[in-house]
C-alpha cells in the first residue's frame, strides 16, 4: 500500500472521529436546550427527552474513546494529528458530562413541577445564565469545527462572566427565600440548577482550551493560577 495511500486513510479516519464528536456535541447541544425550555415551559416531554437523549451521547462517548484509542495504537500519529485524537479525547468526556449536568437541570426542574401548580416567575438571572452557558458551549464547538484559537480565547475569557452570572442568581435566590420561605424547596432546586449552568460553562470552556492546544501545541489550562498570561 503506497504512502500517499495511507496518509489519505488516516486523514479520513481522523475527520470522520471529528465529524462524529461534532454530531455529540449537537445532541449535548440539544438536551441542554430541552432541559432549559422545559423547565420554562413545564413541558414534561421534553424534559424526559434530556434523559433519552443521554443513553445515545454515552454510547457516542464509547464509541469515539475506542476509535481514538485504535488510531493511536496503529497509526501513532505525531505533531497536529496527535493534538488532535487527544484532544477529541478529552473534549468527549467534557460533552458527556455537559450531557449529564443537563439531565440534572431536567430532574431539577421534574421536582419544581411535582411541588408547584404554577411555572416559578421573577428568577431574571436564570434566563441569562442559561443564555450565557449555551453559548459557550456552541461557540466551543464551532471553534472546535473550524479549529479557531483566537474564537477559542475569547470563550475562555467569557467563564468569568458566566462565574459572575451565577454569583447574581444566588443572591437574588437568597432574597427570595428570606422575603417567602415557602419559596426555599424551589430555590434550592434553582440553585442546582444555576450551578449545572455554571458547569456546563467550564466545560466549554475546558473545550475552547484544547482548539488553543490543537492550533498551537500551548497546553493554556490552569494559565491564570500558574502565573502565564491569558490568550488573548
Amino acid at each position: 500500500m503506497s504512502r500517499h495511500h495511507i496518509s489519505t486513510q488516516f486523514d479520513a479516519e481522523l475527520e470522520a472521529i471529528r465529524t462524529s464528536m461534532l454530531h455529540m456535541g449537537g445532541l449535548v447541544e440539544e438536551q441542554m436546550r430541552d432541559a432549559l425550555a422545559g423547565f420554562e415551559t413545564r413541558d414534561t416531554a421534553m424534559l424526559e427527552s434530556v434523559e433519552v437523549k443521554e443513553r445515545e451521547v454515552n454510547l457516542l462517548e464509547i464509541d469515539l474513546d475506542d476509535r481514538c484509542t485504535h488510531v493511536i495504537a496503529r497509526r501513532q500519529p505525531a505533531a497536529g494529528d496527535l493534538r488532535l485524537v487527544m484532544a477529541v479525547f478529552k473534549t468527549i468526556t467534557d460533552l458527556e458530562r455537559i450531557g449529564d449536568e443537563s439531565v440534572k437541570i431536567a430532574r431539577a426542574a421534574q421536582r419544581i413541577q411535582a411541588r408547584t401548580s404554577t411555572a416559578p416567575s421573577g428568577f431574571s438571572g436564570m434566563r441569562v445564565a442559561g443564555n450565557i452557558a449555551g453559548g459557550m458551549l456552541n461557540d466551543a464547538l464551532n471553534a472546535f469545527a473550524r479549529i479557531d484559537p483566537d474564537a477559542g480565547g475569547k470563550i475562555v475569557l467569557q467563564d468569568a462572566q458566566m462565574d459572575e452570572e451565577f454569583r447574581r442568581l444566588l443572591r437574588e435566590l437568597v432574597t427570595f427565600m428570606l422575603e417567602d420561605p415557602t419559596t426555599i424547596s424551589t430555590c434550592l432546586d434553582i440553585i442546582w440548577i444555576g450551578k449545572a449552568l455554571e458547569r456546563i460553562g467550564d466545560h466549554a470552556k475546558n473545550i475552547a482550551q484544547y482548539v488553543i492546544y490543537i492550533a498551537q501545541g500551548v497546553d493554556v489550562r490552569h494559565r491564570k493560577s500558574l502565573g502565564g498570561a491569558q490568550p488573548n
